[in-house]
């Protein structure tokens, strides 16, 4: 037995407005920076606009599959296509990966022959690219801690701001030394901190797509308050995955004490929905008759 619920499909105008923009202004930038780069040799620059590019794909991706999140369901589709936001934060992260090696690379080779490049340019060029991941990043504050796909593009943008930084750090160190080596070794640098940030979306994005348990869910939590639930001697067949990057779905079967009465299925599912956020639970209630067993009571 399933519990009832309902959700809204319509895709919000302010986040529609939140996603434009900041794709467009990202896209605009990493235009700039990539010229300018090129222009000044410096491969930080280059490394950081490429970065940059990545996720405006990632921005793409994670607004296109936010709106599929929310098409209703179909007789193909009958859970609808919320996963295809889990699919999206997984290729997002495999994409930056992509962009870190690629970087890595380019980095090494230069260091073993650096070349001079025009560090004041750079320094403005980064400078207005912290203004810009900066103001960003704060478009997806708000809703960032309970969609996996909205996190990853505010952790983006906030590492962004912070490459950005560094970056205006390497310049200024180029002019006081003259040292051109700091260049790509500072575009490694980067690629080490957008490997630490990519790492954790890579890995929850990963576990989800294998209908692995979400991170925020404590499972023993989950089967310890079911087993509490009134009524209920035991509990088997427990599951828990993701729906999308915010939505996640349960189903058990629940072994009733023998005088027990017919659970509140309704006050459960609101319960549960409640202190783990989980939105689309459902329930096979049994007796415990010993004489027909549950073919899945082992699991």
């Amino acid at each position: 037995m399933s519990h009832d619920h309902s959700h809204d499909h319509a895709l919000p105008t302010s986040r529609t407005k939140v996603f434009a923009l900041a794709i467009g202004l990202n896209l605009t930038f990493v235009l700039v920076e990539w010229v300018f780069g090129i222009l000044s040799h410096s491969l930080a620059l280059i490394a950081d606009a490429g970065h940059n590019l990545s996720d405006v794909m990632g921005l793409a991706l994670a607004w296109a599959a936010v709106g599929l999140a929310r098409r209703e369901p179909s007789d193909r589709f009958t859970y609808g296509l919320g996963r295809s936001s889990i699919l999206a934060a997984l290729f997002n992260a495999m994409l930056l990966m992509a962009a870190i090696g690629a970087i890595s690379w380019e980095a090494v080779r230069r260091i073993t022959s650096p070349s001079p490049i025009q560090a004041g340019t750079v320094i403005w060029v980064a400078a207005a690219g912290i203004v810009l991941n900066t103001g960003t990043a704060l478009l997806f504050l708000k809703d960032r801690h309970h969609d996996l796909n909205l996190r990853g593009a505010f952790l983006h943008m906030a590492m962004d701001a912070l490459v950005s930084l560094g970056v205006v750090i390497g310049g200024f160190l180029v002019i006081w030394t003259g040292w051109n080596w700091v260049d790509p070794v500072l575009s490694l640098l980067i690629s080490l901190v957008i490997l630490v940030g990519t790492w954790d979306l890579l890995k929850k994005s990963f576990v989800l797509t294998l209908d692995g348990v979400p991170h925020a869910i404590d499972l023993p939590e989950v089967r310890e308050f079911l087993v509490a639930w009134p009524g209920v001697c035991q509990i088997h067949d427990l599951h828990v995955w993701a729906m999308s990057t915010t939505e996640n779905a349960l189903s058990v079967h629940l072994v009733m004490e023998t005088e027990a009465i017919e659970p509140d299925l309704a006050e459960l599912g609101h319960q549960l929905h409640h202190r783990f956020h989980i939105d689309h639970p459902t329930f096979q209630v049994e007796w415990g008759d010993p004489l027909h067993p549950c073919r899945h009571g082992h699991r």
